[in-house]
């Protein structure tokens, strides 16, 4: 069963042609990063308005690459669910188009369940259930995937997510954006000790996230460092930022792994590509655990994940119609 999925949930236009679910044919990004980085951060306007311009382009390169033809599309799937309005209704409209013209099965796909499934596609000993992290600049969740369709989230962002600190630390900096890539790579030759910040909610006793008190202390002390005319090295400043905020996840997510005697992890999204994250997670995991990473390609966002649940929600009779909406911030 070949399927055509589209992403467009944020800045990424993405078309992607997958086969049975996990034989990827052709995965299009066309990233719209050096339209943001001259305003440090998303302008979701311009985001849509990008969308509308290359959609079409993006398509026919996942055609050409995947080497396919219309007729051969057994089932169109999107992101609906979760990402920025005017975006998603882009990419919805496209699908939309095409399920009506191809006389076509249309499937619709939550963002984050895009992401979790975005292990499989590389990693056929991943098996039911796992406990998945999902980390990126709009969310942070664990989740424990029981099986297709089937999530139980145990735990969640309260305020900022994990890769929204790092964004707009990086503009506070004047690193660039994206703002994680850059501490990452900075990071490998700073000092992750020479500033202490707090790791939040490591004590409680669930499983939430909170990194907006983390993101006003980092502030406080950039701004003291400046104003007593400090002397400290970048490298340093970013590796202890990066330290705390990944020090934090990993806690939680082992922590949750314990209790739910769950021996396989996966870590997705656009921060799972964090090189620290993967190095600490595998360091102080249970040697009888395991645990899963995409490729760089599948861990931000991409049209490939998006197909990937499609198929297996197919086969569940999962499917929508032409009145299909887009949701902002819908539950996964």
């Amino acid at each position: 069963m070949i399927i055509l999925g589209i992403e467009t949930s944020c800045d990424d236009t993405s078309v992607a042609i997958v086969k049975n679910g996990t034989e990827v044919l052709s995965n299009i990004v066309w990233s719209q990063n050096d339209t943001h980085k001259l305003y440090g951060g998303i302008v979701p306007e311009l985001g849509a308005r990008r969308h509308v311009q290359v959609i079409n382009l993006v398509l026919k390169k996942a055609l050409e690459e995947a080497n396919i033809e219309f007729s051969e599309i057994d089932c169109i799937a999107v992101n609906n669910q979760k990402g920025l309005v005017r975006s998603l209704v882009v990419g919805v409209s496209a699908s939309k188009a095409l399920s009506l013209s191809l006389n076509k099965p249309l499937v619709p796909v939550h963002h984050i369940e895009g992401h979790i499934f975005s292990s499989f596609i590389e990693n056929p000993d991943l098996k039911f259930p796992h406990l998945c992290l999902t980390v990126s600049g709009g969310h942070n969740l664990l989740v424990l995937v029981n099986n297709f369709s089937e999530y139980e989230v145990i735990g969640k962002s309260l305020d900022d997510a994990a890769g929204e600190v790092f964004d707009k630390v990086a503009r506070y900096l004047n690193l660039g954006f994206p703002g994680g890539p850059v501490i990452d790579k900075l990071s490998k030759i700073g000092n992750p000790q020479a500033f202490h910040f707090s790791r939040p909610m490591i004590s409680a006793p669930n499983f939430d996230f909170s990194f907006s008190g983390l993101k006003t202390h980092i502030v406080r002390k950039i701004d003291e460092i400046n104003e007593k005319n400090i002397s400290y090295k970048i490298e340093d400043l970013v590796a202890s930022i990066q330290e705390a905020i990944i020090e934090t996840l990993v806690i939680k997510t082992l922590r949750a792994s314990e209790k739910y005697s769950i021996d396989q992890i996966s870590v997705v999204g656009g921060v799972s590509a964090n090189s620290r994250l993967k190095g600490m997670m595998v360091e102080r995991k249970n040697p009888k655990t395991q645990v899963f990473f995409p490729s760089l390609k599948l861990s931000t966002d991409n049209a490939a994940m998006i197909a990937t649940i499609a198929y297996y929600k197919f086969q569940q009779g999962i499917v929508g119609d032409l009145d299909l909406e887009v949701f902002s911030n819908h539950p996964l």
